[in-house]
């Protein structure tokens, strides 16, 4: 399957970090290929910490803080926050408005976000919870509901905000990909916005090494190349 062009996308993800660990390249390919990319946040990262002297509403502070600068090296327009208790996301029909007004709002032709249907990788560790719950309200997000006008009317009749088809959605962290993108230019922009997550990763020279360690099995080994693996569907309809 061939990647087609994409201009406007919309990266629909639970926590900060998530969209750099998920598709970091990806968005950072797209972005300096000219596309406008906006970022959309159901959580702010709130219990993300182990220090027994933080809290909630300072974590918020400084997660929001990391993403945005993050955001910024990828080349991504925007980040939105929906505020969200971290670790209590579930697909209600609440996130599920509250994302087809960001669809709705935006109009993207791409949509990215996690698969709900992965409960664990491997023998390396589970999924968190709120992943999937973000990868099942967008889903239903994308298909019908922002498309279609009886779905949540007041969003048109009080926020102006007319139905939006999405043509493609790409779904990242997925056991069932169909399409490999070639990060192999931007491996290095991915890694330095992966930095700007101070609060959450210890090591950083060893996440470096483990993102350069990912390299592509079919490449050879004098030219390496990075890949990520979406499952994307494209609406004709």
């Amino acid at each position: 399957m061939a990647a087609e062009v994409v201009k406007r996308v919309l990266g629909v993800f639970a926590h900060p970090d998530d969209p750099e660990f998920f598709a970091g390249g990806t968005f950072a390919r797209w972005a300096a290929e000219g596309a406008e990319i906006i970022f959309v946040l159901a959580t702010s990262g709130d219990k993300g910490s182990s220090d027994p002297t933080m809290t909630p509403a300072a974590l918020v502070a400084i997660r929001e803080v990391e993403e945005r600068n993050a955001a910024a090296v990828l080349g991504v327009k925007e980040v939105v926050f929906l505020r969200y208790p971290d670790g209590e996301l579930t697909p209600s029909l609440d996130l599920r408005r509250d994302i087809v007004r960001q669809i709705r709002l935006y109009k993207p032709d791409t949509v990215v976000t996690c698969d709900p249907t992965v409960f664990w990788f491997g023998d390396r560790g589970l999924n968190h919870p709120d992943h999937r719950a973000i990868g099942e309200a967008t889903l239903d997000s994308v298909y019908p509901t922002a498309r279609d006008r009886l779905n949540f009317p007041s969003l048109e009749t009080d926020e102006g905000l007319e139905p939006h088809k999405v043509k493609h959605l790409y779904i990242c962290g997925t056991y069932s990909g169909n399409l490999k993108v070639d990060v192999t230019e931007h491996l290095e922009t991915k890694i330095a916005a992966l930095r700007e997550h101070k609060s959450q990763i210890a090591d950083m020279e060893a996440m470096a090494e483990r993102q350069r360690g990912n390299r592509d099995p079919e490449a050879p080994p004098d030219a390496p190349r990075y890949m990520e693996t979406f499952r994307v569907i494209t609406f004709d309809r």
